[in-house]
């Protein structure tokens, strides 16, 4: 079995307080926590669940992580 290094997006919901976490690129993967050890934890179980409904053509076209960026916009 090979693996897959993933990154996700991390925000909290002002409104719940959980943790969301969102894969760009991997349609459907994203979940929430009320820890980031339960994030992490859903994150996984998700992640290989949408990885598994894949093709492999779908697999090898993921895209590829570049970085993030903060951008400061004036509101």
């Amino acid at each position: 079995m090979s693996e897959l290094l993933v990154n996700a997006v991390i925000e909290r919901d002002p409104e719940t307080g959980l943790y969301v976490g969102t894969v760009p690129g991997i349609p459907g993967a994203h979940t929430q926590g009320e820890t980031l050890d339960e994030l992490n934890a859903n994150l996984r179980e998700v992640i290989a669940l949408c990885i598994e409904e894949m093709s492999e053509e779908e697999r090898k076209a993921l895209p590829e992580f570049i970085g993030t960026q903060t951008v400061r916009v004036a509101v």
